[in-house]
C-alpha cells in the first residue's frame, strides 16, 4: 500500500482549505510549507514592484526559507504539492522545498488555488528541479473542489 504526503504553501489560508480536503480524500499526512517570516498583505501586492513576492518571484534563483522541515519524504511514495498561484507558477518558496528533499523514485504532482489563472509551466519547473528520477504529473487548479471531484481526480491519477 503506497503512502501519500500533501505538502501545500498557503499564503492566506485558500490553499490550506483545499489541502486539508485533498488530504482526507486521498488518506494522506499534511504538512504546511511555513516562511521563516511570514507574508504580510503588503508582501503579497503584485501590483508592486517592490514587494517581497514580486521580487522573490523576478529572481528565478531566489528560495525563501522554511521554518520547519519536514523530517524525511523517505516513507512516501506519492506527494502532492500544493501552492497558491503566483505569476502563472509555484512561489519559490516551493522551489525551496523541492530542492530540500531528495524525491528519487517517487511520484510528484502540483495542485494549486488561483484567482484566474492555470498552472501554467509548473509541472515544467518541478521535473527540472526535481530532475529525471522523479515522476511529476500534470497537476490542477482546484478551486473550492467539492469532495466528489478531488476523489475523483486522485482516482485518474493511478495511484
Amino acid at each position: 500500500m503506497s503512502k501519500t504526503l500533501v505538502a501545500y504553501f498557503s499564503a492566506s489560508g485558500v490553499t490550506k482549505s483545499e489541502a486539508e480536503k485533498l488530504a482526507a480524500v486521498a488518506d494522506a499526512d499534511l504538512f504546511e510549507i511555513k516562511p521563516v517570516v511570514p507574508y504580510t498583505n503588503a508582501d503579497l501586492d503584485w501590483t508592486n514592484d517592490k514587494s517581497r513576492s514580486t521580487v522573490e518571484m523576478k529572481d528565478l534563483y531566489s528560495r525563501p526559507k522554511i521554518a520547519e522541515k519536514l523530517e524525511s519524504v523517505e516513507g512516501y511514495d506519492t506527494v502532492f504539492v500544493g501552492f497558491p498561484v503566483w505569476w502563472y507558477v509555484e512561489p519559490r518558496i516551493i522551489d525551496t522545498f523541492l530542492e530540500g528533499y531528495d524525491f528519487s523514485g517517487k511520484t510528484v504532482i502540483p495542485f494549486a488555488t488561483s484567482g484566474g489563472s492555470g498552472l501554467g509551466k509548473t509541472a515544467e519547473n518541478f521535473r527540472k528541479l526535481l530532475g529525471k528520477n522523479v515522476t511529476v504529473k500534470e497537476g490542477r487548479v482546484i478551486n473550492r473542489a467539492t469532495e466528489t471531484e478531488l476523489r475523483s481526480w486522485v482516482k485518474t491519477l493511478g495511484l
